[in-house]
């Protein structure tokens, strides 16, 4: 598979006691939904490996789970940094009007007017919206509204419409 044919929905970003498991970090709603995928692949600047969740579960306000073969600290803390993704094809399919992140990113932003504001590198979650992450001449940051500032996203033509002054 290529890089696009993965998705990312997380990272290990430390260890958890000293049986080998590992603390998360989720990009999924609700966060839990992680674990509904259970085989990821772990890429790190030390390469890629296959991992099998065993079992993961909320912990205060971060996610733990433990991996097979995983099976002390230091084998845990060996996976921290590394980047937890799945084939973008064990997703479910989005409802109508929804997109997942990952689809927006690399897709052309214009104005309502025409204007090219630059492409989508990112998104943000703020809280009260999400912001796209426009990077032409510069880095714009446009609110994720629907109706009101993004007034269409057509996957098929690679663009997003956005009614958004460009001195903006």
């Amino acid at each position: 598979m290529s890089g696009a044919d993965w998705i990312e929905l997380g990272d290990i970003v430390g260890v958890h006691g000293v049986r080998g498991a590992v603390k998360i970090r989720s990009w999924t709603r609700p966060r839990e939904n992680i674990f509904s995928y259970p085989i990821w692949r772990l890429v790190s600047e030390s390469g890629e490996q296959t991992a099998t969740l065993i079992k993961g579960q909320a912990q205060g306000r971060g996610l733990v789970a433990q991996l097979k073969d995983v099976n002390d600290r230091d084998q845990a803390a060996a996976l921290r940094g590394a980047k937890i993704q799945i084939p973008k094809a064990d997703l479910p399919p989005p409802a109508p009007g929804e997109y997942y992140w990952a689809d927006l990113e690399g897709l052309q932003v214009q104005t309502v007017t025409g204007e090219d504001l630059g492409t989508v590198t990112g998104l943000m979650e703020t809280g009260a919206n999400d912001v796209l992450v426009v990077q032409g001449e510069r880095e714009r940051l446009i609110p994720f509204v629907p109706e009101l500032y993004v007034k269409q996203v057509d996957m098929a033509a690679g663009r997003v419409i956005v009614d958004w002054d460009a001195t903006f």
